[in-house]
């Protein structure tokens, strides 16, 4: 099997390890194939691709949209990143609760947050590329964040000082959030055995 599911998070954010193949030229490995995929309880049909390059210390996020709702598998291209999710469904037992990890080009981590998760990401090293894989098309309308140092949430970044957009440095607190009417979109349904 190309991938192995690595770890899951607040049952729903799971990390895959795709197998290199490596010889004396590099290595290779499938990215993506929609068959594992739906094997592994990951959606099979991505709609489109984003890239961002960011510098040392910038932290993207925490972002999300509900309409179309829209998923995101993550991975690091090139240099390192700590990818984070943060569960937003209402009823969670884990609403508020983050997940993040170290994914670097060397070990190939992707991250698998549903459309339910408020996503970001800080880059670690002097440059980092990370690829999103999305579930929806972009809806400006339909798009929103929650500051990245909540401290209802508290998320643990490895940075101080991080470099930020305007957006983001001015983005909504959790509470903010779930007190508009758009929060129902994401409420949670616990697995049924």
């Amino acid at each position: 099997m190309p991938f192995e599911l690595h770890s899951v998070y607040l049952d729903a954010v799971k990390v895959l390890v795709p197998t290199r193949f490596e010889d004396h030229r590099g290595y290779f490995m499938e990215a993506y194939r929609q068959d594992q995929f739906l094997e592994l309880g990951l959606p099979g049909n991505f709609v489109q691709d984003n890239f961002s390059h960011s510098t040392v210390g910038v932290i993207r996020g925490l972002h999300f949209q509900w309409h179309p709702p829209m998923g995101k598998l993550m991975r690091v291209v090139y240099g390192r990143a700590f990818l984070v999710a943060v569960d937003l469904r209402v009823g969670s037992p884990t609403l508020g609760h983050w997940f993040g990890v170290e994914a670097s080009a060397e070990n190939n981590l992707q991250v698998w947050a549903p459309a339910s998760f408020a996503r970001g990401f800080c880059a670690l090293s002097e440059t980092a590329g990370v690829l999103y894989k999305c579930t929806g098309t972009y809806s400006q309308p339909h798009e929103s964040g929650i500051r990245w140092d909540d401290p209802t949430i508290g998320i643990e970044w490895p940075v101080k000082d991080p470099v930020l957009s305007a957006k983001d440095a001015s983005a909504q607190s959790l509470a903010e959030w779930l007190a508009r009417p758009e929060a129902q979109h994401f409420t949670y349904a616990p697995a049924t055995p």
